[in-house]
């Protein structure tokens, strides 16, 4: 294991506590009567005499027998103030000139009590009478810095911005980038606000199984598993529905469920194969009766979340007040493309695609080259929530054949901001065109179609007990959430995005920095640095490594050795 220099530090800092009989990672409790952003929304209207917070320290600023530092917690930052006399009433003044001064760190984890005040220069802090190490940091924090230009501009330093460090660690990003959190509460919110709808309905919530023997619901690839005991192959579900349909048959009037679902499908900015999904079945309801209850749960959830229905989503202002715009699918596609694709069979289909340069393959039946077109041209084009109805039987396995547009399922996707947020049915409740249906789905699967559906038999056999005419509907929540926080990545809403397995940092050798061009009596330099690898130099700022070797050459008195030029530490970076 390579530490860096103050990685080293820290770690002598830890033993040192523990000589001095100061425990760094103490059992007990440790009381919380405040917050940093209740004091400064209350101060000074209310006195706060008495507090107790606990945080990260962020900052600090010595001056002699006093101190300041800035606290941080969950809420948000505060200053404190240390006297070396309140800190220490008694002759023996290690705690603060010792322990304090020398031995805590940024990044460590204090619990302090005081009283508030305002400094002479008007800023609200913590006059600290008693001071508790909770947890101590053996690794720094990256350092944000902000700055305030002549025009008042603030101005971040050393951001900690790198996307895979942020998402391979969101325990950092959550410290160093405050504002970060506020997505991932309003996206609670958002899903509080739908699950208050959703009850204030009468609908009742339930858990279905993850692992199942047959996957279905949906068009996609499956994770496969292995049940030991039972010795057979299982499933991550890729949907809820054909269980949640189940409950409809057994007599519950409406049921939903937040859920995680799994695809083993491509990964981008909109996709991640572990994903969160809401999925409400409504018994003696059809797909115009779920419409306007998407339109009025979501518009809610907007309402509930910003105070008004109008989100800022990058260059565009997105409203969700009802009524959002209705187009069919063979609508938006001949409006978009102005090709009538509504009599056109599969061979008809393809020449269509490659008149409009739209990919396909030969695995492609007719239901998926249609999506590829309304992909390709119209869901670009679509910004404000809009409808999109009446889909091609082909598309939709488990959906009612339309009441009067032959060729055609009732059905709905809620298109918003370029992508799809929801889909949904009039429920197929006929367990012979059911099966006709998931046969014509294995065809696909013969023709090497790794997302056709399976034939599951005893959802059949649930269907021939008989299921009332049912509206269902499934909502993604990562991507209405991306949408409803104005973030641009899913990656951006998921705590712990999936990532590719990191890389072992190998040690380079001499020969390796020297191939860079890098002198060698400057390697030692780099080395102390805690610079281990060719990978880990290249992502330092070439102005950030220019000032480090500057205050490590003096650090270990190397004044006979030449400081490297920003020019010639550029020059190792290409």
């Amino acid at each position: 294991m390579h530490l860096s220099e103050q990685e080293i530090i820290r770690r002598q800092s830890l033993e040192e506590l523990i000589k001095l009989g100061i425990n760094p990672y103490p059992a007990d409790l440790f009381e919380v009567n405040t917050h940093a952003t209740e004091i400064h929304a209350q101060y000074p209207g209310k006195e706060f005499k008495n507090v107790s917070l606990a945080g990260r320290i962020m900052s600090r600023r010595i001056m002699g027998n006093a101190s300041f530092a800035e606290l941080q917690d969950e809420s948000g930052r505060i200053q404190i103030y240390l006297r070396r006399d309140d800190l220490c009433p008694s002759e023996d003044k290690s705690f603060y000139n010792i322990v304090f001064k020398k031995l805590l760190d940024i990044g460590d984890i204090i619990g302090i009590t005081g009283f508030v005040f305002t400094t002479q220069t008007g800023e609200v802090s913590i006059h600290i009478t008693s001071l508790r190490l909770l947890s101590k940091s053996l690794r720094p924090l990256p350092v944000v810095k902000e700055t305030t230009d002549e025009k008042g501009n603030v101005i971040v330093h050393d951001a900690f911005t790198d996307p895979e460090q942020r998402y391979r660690m969101r325990y950092v990003d959550l410290v160093v980038n405050p504002h970060v959190r506020d997505a991932f509460m309003k996206r609670t919110q958002m899903v509080n606000s739908m699950r208050e709808y959703l009850n204030q309905q009468g609908y009742l919530e339930v858990e279905t199984p993850i692992l199942q023997p047959l996957y279905g619901g949906a068009a996609a690839k499956p994770f496969t598993t292995h049940h030991n005991t039972l010795d057979m192959t299982l499933y991550l579900r890729i949907a809820n529905e054909l269980y949640l349909k189940r409950l409809i048959v057994g007599g519950f009037s409406g049921v939903y469920e937040f859920s995680k679902d799994f695809r083993n499908e491509g990964m981008s900015r909109f996709h991640n194969p572990e994903f969160t999904q809401a999925e409400l079945y409504v018994a003696y309801k059809d797909y115009n009766w779920m419409m306007n209850l998407v339109e009025e749960m979501i518009e809610k959830a907007a309402q509930d979340m910003h105070g008004t229905t109008q989100v800022k989503v990058g260059d565009n202002v997105i409203d969700f007040k009802r009524p959002w715009k209705r187009f069919t699918m063979y609508e938006a596609i001949h409006h978009f493309t102005g090709i009538d694709i509504s009599t056109m069979d599969e061979v008809a289909l393809r020449n269509t695609c490659k008149t409009l340069h739209v990919p396909m393959d030969e695995t492609m039946g007719k239901g998926k080259l249609i999506d590829q077109i309304f992909g390709e041209k119209c869901e670009p084009n679509l910004i404000q929530p809009t409808f999109i109805t009446d889909y091609p039987v082909e598309m939709s396995p488990l959906a009612k054949k339309h009441r009067s547009k032959p060729g055609l399922v009732e059905r709905f996707e809620a298109i918003c901001n370029r992508k799809e947020i929801c889909n949904a049915y009039s429920e197929l409740n006929d367990p012979i065109d059911q099966r006709n249906r998931f046969e014509e789905q294995l065809e696909l699967g013969k023709r090497g179609d790794e997302e056709a559906m399976t034939l599951d038999e005893d959802f059949l056999r649930a269907l021939e007990y008989g299921m009332p005419p049912t509206a269902g509907l499934g909502i993604g929540i990562d991507r209405l959430a991306m949408v409803l926080t104005n973030s641009s990545s899913i990656q951006d809403v998921i705590f712990f995005p999936q990532m590719k397995p990191e890389k072992p940092m190998t040690g380079a050798t001499e020969k390796d920095f020297e191939v860079l061009g890098i002198r060698s009596e400057l390697i030692p330099i780099i080395l102390k640095l805690g610079i281990q690898s060719i990978a880990q130099l290249k992502e330092i700022k070439p102005s950030k490594l220019f000032n480090d070797l500057g205050g490590m050459r003096k650090k270990m008195k190397l004044e006979n050795v030449q400081n490297p030029t920003l020019q010639e530490i550029e020059g190792w970076m290409k």
